[in-house]
């Protein structure tokens, strides 16, 4: 369970929500009122693969991992999530479980709306709905290029993918050029991001370094030559 359930005062944050930003200050407040804020500490789960399904999600501050669990016990990491995501869209419209896990990575904010809410706003409002389909079809694709890269790429390709995508997501561009990633993510969590084990993406990372196309140190990482990777996986 969260540590704390309110609604904060002013809708000016959604702004920072892509999905919302475009909707005019009417809409936005009416979203607002209909939001239920939570906040989490690190490690704290959100919801549970497999509990009865509540709404829509969204990042208001913090990092949130989802997951699901194999029959063996083993996690599979689906997504790093920052500041301005969504999760748990695919509840939209139907009462269905939540088919993953949701864990705070550090102390995170979240956004909720129920889905009858969202359905009721859904139906008045012809942009957010076109938001909502494009946030759908965005997820959509990030699911396929993830399926092909299990499928074609090796781990080498996998593993600078995956760095490339949260240096794009959430990583900090410096003047020159290099981009420093501040994730309080494991090893293993890496690893089930990449999909392969945490000896193997251990050594993958020490082949990037060694090369001079990253460099780490604790939770640091920083992509040092963005061009070379990005040809690495074209």
């Amino acid at each position: 369970m969260s540590i704390l359930e309110s609604n904060k005062e002013g809708w000016e944050y959604l702004r920072e929500i892509p999905v919302f930003a475009k909707l005019p200050e009417k809409q936005l407040e009416i979203i607002h009122n209909h939001t239920i804020e939570r906040r989490f500490r690190k490690g704290m789960i959100i919801f549970l693969e497999g509990d009865t399904g509540e709404g829509f999600h969204y990042v208001k501050s913090g990092k949130v991992k989802v997951l699901r669990t194999s029959d063996d016990g083993r996690e599979h990491i689906i997504k790093i999530l920052g500041a301005g995501e969504i999760f748990a869209e695919v509840l939209m419209f139907n009462n269905r479980p939540y088919p993953a896990t949701a864990v705070a990575v550090e102390p995170s904010c979240i956004g909720m709306i129920r889905n009858i809410d969202l359905e009721q706003l859904v139906l008045t409002n012809n942009e957010l709905a076109l938001q909502l389909i494009k946030a759908l079809s965005q997820r959509l694709i990030y699911a396929q290029q993830k399926i092909k890269n299990l499928a074609l790429n090796d781990v080498m390709s996998r593993t600078v993918e995956v760095l490339l995508r949260l240096g794009q997501e959430q990583g900090d561009i410096k003047d020159n050029g290099v981009i420093e990633l501040a994730l309080d993510l494991s090893r293993q969590d890496l690893a089930n991001l990449v999909g392969t084990t945490r000896e193997t993406v251990t050594r993958t990372l020490s082949s990037l370094k060694k090369d001079k196309f990253i460099d780490f140190d604790g939770q640091k990482i920083r992509i040092l030559d963005v061009e070379y990777l990005r040809r690495f996986i074209s």
